[in-house]
């Protein structure tokens, strides 16, 4: 583990045992370096990590503060329950009764491009499954997904299994937890691909989420851009 990802780790944890209440302002940079005997780019890379996770917010002018909404704590301990675990699509379809099926575009195995890389921690040489999917509910297309997945995280993926639920793959074959994720959400216009594959016009938008998404244990297992139809309804996008 690198000496960064050390810092985060110890500063994820002091915030879930409440060392750092939501809200609080962290030390300073400086401070931070005295505290924990590391440099100045250590504590920023730091930062950067917990920010991605959703853990930290920084405040121009101000510094770093622990996000109103993180609640590391209850995952902390809910982290050996399924009750507590993030959502995937299909179970939040299945939750509502409704049937999702997966028509799968592109399967691959390829090096990690270098922002795949960035967000999952990876070199750009090494391997990740690369996935594009259309995901229907009730035979409605609804949304486009493009993923990609460390190889030697998740070894063993296979065709068959993207048309089920990756996530019910990850826990129930591998034994990983799942544990929370980063979001980001803009409009965006579709591709001609994308409005074939969805069945929508020239000037329908598309709500994007891009995404990474980690382990219980705090390691990004996944970095996906969804693009979903205009008249999607998310029930939640909340990650615990």
């Amino acid at each position: 583990m690198l000496k960064y990802e050390e810092l985060a780790k110890t500063l994820e944890d002091e915030i879930a045992r409440g060392t750092y209440q939501k809200g609080q302002r962290l030390p300073t940079t400086p401070e931070l370096c005295q505290i924990y005997g590391v440099s100045n780019t250590t504590v920023k890379r730091a930062m950067d990590d917990l920010e991605l996770k959703g853990i930290v917010a920084r405040r121009r002018g101000s510094g770093v503060y622990v996000k109103e909404t993180t609640s590391l704590a209850s995952a902390v301990k809910g982290a050996g329950s399924t009750s507590g675990q993030m959502t995937g699509f299909s179970a939040e379809h299945a939750d509502r009764g409704q049937t999702v099926t997966s028509e799968v575009h592109e399967f691959s195995v390829t090096h990690a491009p270098k922002d795949v890389a960035g967000h999952l921690g990876l070199e750009p040489d090494e391997f990740v499954y690369h996935i594009c999917r259309v995901r229907s509910v009730d035979g409605v297309p609804r949304v486009v997904e493009y993923t990609w997945m460390p190889l030697e995280l998740i070894p063993g993926l296979r065709e068959g299994t993207l048309h089920k639920s990756i996530y019910g793959f990850i826990e129930d074959e591998l034994g990983l937890k799942i544990g929370s994720a980063h979001r980001a959400i803009k409009a965006v216009m579709p591709t001609d691909e994308e409005r074939r594959w969805l069945g929508i016009d020239d000037h329908s938008p598309l709500l994007e989420v891009r995404q990474v998404a980690y382990l219980a244990n705090g390691i990004a297992f996944e970095f996906s851009t969804s693009r979903h139809t205009a008249d999607y309804e998310f029930y939640s996008i909340s990650t615990r």
